[in-house]
């Protein structure tokens, strides 16, 4: 999750001239076709989103990734389309709140992180649904109210298995203490939340004196991108890290690299979701991708290594308990942890 406490209060300041009207609610026809709940709404949103012939669609998922889902649903949804934008979490919230502000309301959905979700949420561009779908999801997934949990984003350490035998894996990070690790361990330069999560369960003190203890002695390498830390891993650039995204390990150990998923306690998660636009122009396609997302293209994004919210298609690994990322707690203390990662981490590196 990419904290989002300086874009939070530059949203504030460019929805200052919005008028609060526009803003706070959405037309009675978004309304309506976001809250049916009788038995034909598939085939009633199907019918409508015909009409509205596209989805607008604003998303941090990979290009790759999200045109498997884009295909499959105009596959089972023929005369509905998907348009996609594709940027970080934070250029979303930044271009949302800039639109808005010029009352150009063009996006119907938003695809990304909790903290751009929760960002979106506190500035009122979301639209609350309600859905049969919801009772199915984990609680994570549907607590949010405004936005629904479609996978949930485990983060790992990982290692390149050529590089490392097994029997010197860590099974803590107590264990990265050791000398042997010098040089040798790399961070992604955007994980403070996971910091701030891993730290705080172990109580802030003796976290914060683990980490700079790991710092002092070993260093870490600091790389910017998920996916290109764990393909620098696989590439055997990078012997070990901390932080990578579990799904793209398992799509690259699957693929044949040396590449494996560590698990170090606590195992941290961050849930991606889906928010629907307020004064969305297209509500009833909008909807009917939402629910599809959250059934049928569980299935698809469980067979490509990513681990669903939909307790009907799980895919967590049996046994693995989970602590959660809070998305508000971030946003609030997220400079304080900005700080600590920054002068632990960066500052320190080797």
């Amino acid at each position: 999750m990419r904290l989002m406490l300086g874009l939070v209060g530059l949203s504030l300041a460019c929805l200052s001239a919005a008028p609060t009207a526009v803003l706070a609610q959405s037309s009675s026809k978004v309304l309506e076709a976001a809250n049916y709940m009788g038995a034909d709404r598939t085939q009633r949103l199907f019918e409508a989103a015909k009409k509205e012939g596209v989805v607008n669609l604003y998303t941090s998922q990979t290009v790759q990734d999200m045109t498997v889902l884009k295909t499959a649903f105009e596959a089972k949804y023929p005369g509905v389309k998907i348009n996609m934008w594709r940027s970080s979490s934070e250029d979303i919230v930044h271009r949302a709140v800039t639109e808005y502000g010029a009352k150009r309301y063009e996006v119907d959905a938003f695809e990304t992180d909790q903290s751009g979700l929760e960002a979106l949420h506190r500035e009122k561009l979301l639209q609350a649904i309600q859905s049969p779908v919801i009772a199915e999801l984990v609680p994570e997934a549907a607590a949010p109210k405004e936005w629904l949990g479609t996978r949930l984003q485990i983060i790992t350490a990982a290692v390149n298995t050529k590089s490392i035998p097994e029997s010197d894996w860590p099974k803590t990070y107590e264990d990265l203490l050791d000398p042997k690790w010098k040089g040798k361990i790399a961070v992604e330069a955007g994980d403070a939340d996971w910091f701030a999560t891993v730290v705080g369960s172990m109580g802030e003190a003796k976290g914060l004196k683990m980490f700079r203890d790991i710092a002092d002695k070993n260093g870490f390498q600091v790389r910017k991108g998920h996916t290109l830390l764990a393909n620098l891993i696989a590439a055997g650039e990078v012997p070990f890290a901390v932080t990578t995204y579990m799904f793209r390990v398992r799509q690259l150990n699957k693929s044949g690299a040396p590449v494996a998923p560590v698990l170090l306690e606590p195992a941290v998660a961050r849930v991606n979701g889906i928010g629907l636009a307020n004064n969305s122009p297209h509500p009833n396609a909008t909807i009917l991708f939402m629910d599809w997302l959250l059934t049928d293209g569980q299935e698809i994004l469980s067979n490509h290594e990513f681990f669903s919210t939909n307790k009907k298609y799980s895919s967590t690994p049996p046994g693995m308990k989970l602590l959660f990322v809070n998305a508000a707690e971030q946003i609030d203390e997220g400079e304080k942890w900005e700080k600590l990662f920054n002068e632990i981490f960066v500052k320190k590196k080797r």
